[in-house]
């Protein structure tokens, strides 16, 4: 306990590792087992072989994803390359395959139509094919399809479908590790999907702490699927992508104790990075005529919300939290802010109308 949490592998960083292998393969060598590859930053990594399968005019090879000590949905997920041969001069090209989604809507850094193979894995692949085609003295020419696994199944468990890629997982990674904790990949998520609804002219977004906020907001506002950003705990990601990207309205909503650390500046509401500040709560409480003393004997925001009864305090945590999102965005997008309690009504609300 309390140790260092150990690193782990990109999915493009596995997917790197086993298309070097399977272009060693297809041209006579043996599957290099483990495989050592370059990745950006100065890193190198060796990864050892889960599956090889040579074939007539191809070689397959399979690396198994280890997240490290991050919670990640494709931990243990094998990832899969098929090298085959390709016309001279005609460089590297990639397919996806099995497990592999497909990108079917505009905004992201892949064209509609490509398999979901980021920038970063790409570079990451072409350069470790490039080394292997210079120690083999043959040409980097090829066709490299990734596939995961079970991959499909996996895909249900994140935010593809609702970002337009179907059929899959994708293949991330621009640095080729993975930072345990840093929630990198929901990032990643948060500014895609931004993306898309900006290529799609989405005039209002939708940004949820959880299920039940995002429920809300789906009960009362009839917005295209795309229009939902699952936030979670990374308002501060979500404010970041739509100052570059701003969005003419957004409605935001989530529990008061989430809010209520939005309304104190916090952009990280998740509670390892810090409670909400209760005197300040019950502060508030106080300037509505509520018993402050009590309030600031409470031990969750939960307690002060009971004891505010009929008084407004998920208003004013509302509109408290909807004064620093309009700070941050500094203009270009309205916003409204809903507090949701756990039943999944909205007890509070800012910035628009009920």
């Amino acid at each position: 306990m309390g140790g260092i949490l150990r690193k782990g592998w990109t999915t493009g960083a596995c997917a790197a590792a086993a298309a070097k292998a399977a272009f060693a393969a297809l041209h006579g060598g043996a599957f290099p087992d483990p495989v050592t590859i370059r990745l950006p930053r100065g890193v190198s990594a060796a990864f050892a072989l889960a599956r090889t399968e040579r074939h007539q005019d191809s070689a397959t090879a399979g690396v198994v994803k280890d997240a490290g000590d991050d919670p990640d949905v494709t931990h243990g997920a094998v990832i899969l390359a098929t090298v085959a041969p390709a016309p001279a001069g005609s460089g590297i090209s990639y397919c996806a395959g099995p497990g592999v989604g497909t990108v079917t809507l505009p905004g992201l850094a892949l064209t509609v139509g490509e398999p979901a193979i980021n920038p970063g894995p790409r570079a990451q692949i072409a350069d470790n094919i490039g080394d292997a085609a210079r120690d083999l003295g043959v040409a980097a020419d090829c066709v490299v399809t990734v596939a995961v696994e079970d991959g499909a199944r996996l895909a249900a468990k994140t935010l593809n479908a609702r970002l337009g890629i179907v059929g899959g997982l994708s293949i991330l990674g621009t640095t080729g590790v993975v930072i345990p904790y840093s929630c990198s990949a929901w990032v990643h998520s948060i500014q895609r999907g931004v993306d898309v609804a900006a290529a799609l002219g989405l005039p209002h977004l939708a940004a949820a702490t959880g299920r039940t906020s995002e429920a809300a907001i789906r009960r009362a506002l009839a917005l295209p699927e795309q229009a939902y950003i699952d936030m979670g705990d990374m308002a501060g990601a979500l404010l970041k992508a739509l100052r570059v990207k701003p969005s003419q309205r957004l409605t935001l909503a989530g529990g008061p104790a989430k809010l209520a650390k939005l309304a104190g500046g916090a952009m990280d509401l998740h509670s390892r990075a810090g409670r909400a500040d209760l005197q300040r709560i019950a502060g508030w409480l106080e300037d509505l005529g509520g018993d402050g003393a009590a309030a600031r004997h409470a031990g969750t925001v939960a307690e002060i919300v009971a004891l505010a009864g009929a008084l407004p305090l998920a208003d004013a945590i509302a509109r408290r939290a909807r004064e620093a999102t309009l700070a941050v965005l500094a203009g270009g997008t309205e916003v409204a802010v809903w507090v949701v309690d756990r039943q999944g009504a909205v007890v509070g609300r800012a910035g628009d109308s009920p």
